[in-house]
């Protein structure tokens, strides 16, 4: 397909007629960040990434959230991670970060059998504070 040709403002789309999912320089789809890996300032594994929450107004990624554990997705925990803890590694084709795997694993999570809510600003607090980022974000009014 000559996606080339494609006129401004329309998407191209594959012989399914899905749209194109393929990356520019600049831009990703979240279905692509979705399982990248992530390793720690030294290399070393820490995880990968389940999937992103994204500020609604603004399209900001607030949180990058991890998952480790559970049985067939059963006790599955999440841990969100601040974007701005993550910095893309072209050479390693994944997310490079000075957090550690048991900085994530001791960090505020929650179950994917619970009902969270993302607007609790005092957990949204406690998140960046563990990690030492500042809030990527400002609460809605």
């Amino acid at each position: 397909m000559d996606t080339m040709n494609t006129p401004a403002g329309t998407a191209a789309t594959g012989t399914d007629g899905a749209a194109s999912t393929k990356a520019s320089p600049r831009l990703i789809s979240s279905s692509k960040v979705q399982g990248t890996e992530v390793y720690g300032a030294s290399g070393d594994h820490v995880g990968e990434i389940d999937h992103l929450m994204i500020e609604r107004v603004s399209g900001r990624v607030a949180y990058a959230v991890m998952s480790f554990g559970g049985i067939l997705g059963m006790g599955k925990a999440f841990y969100p991670i601040p974007w701005n803890a993550l910095k893309y590694d072209t050479a390693l084709d994944g997310y490079r970060t000075d957090v550690t795997r048991d900085q994530v694993e001791s960090a505020p999570a929650y179950t994917g059998g619970e009902t969270f809510d993302w607007s609790n600003e005092d957990w949204n607090s406690r998140v960046h504070e563990h990690y030492r980022t500042p809030p990527t974000y400002l609460p809605y009014l």
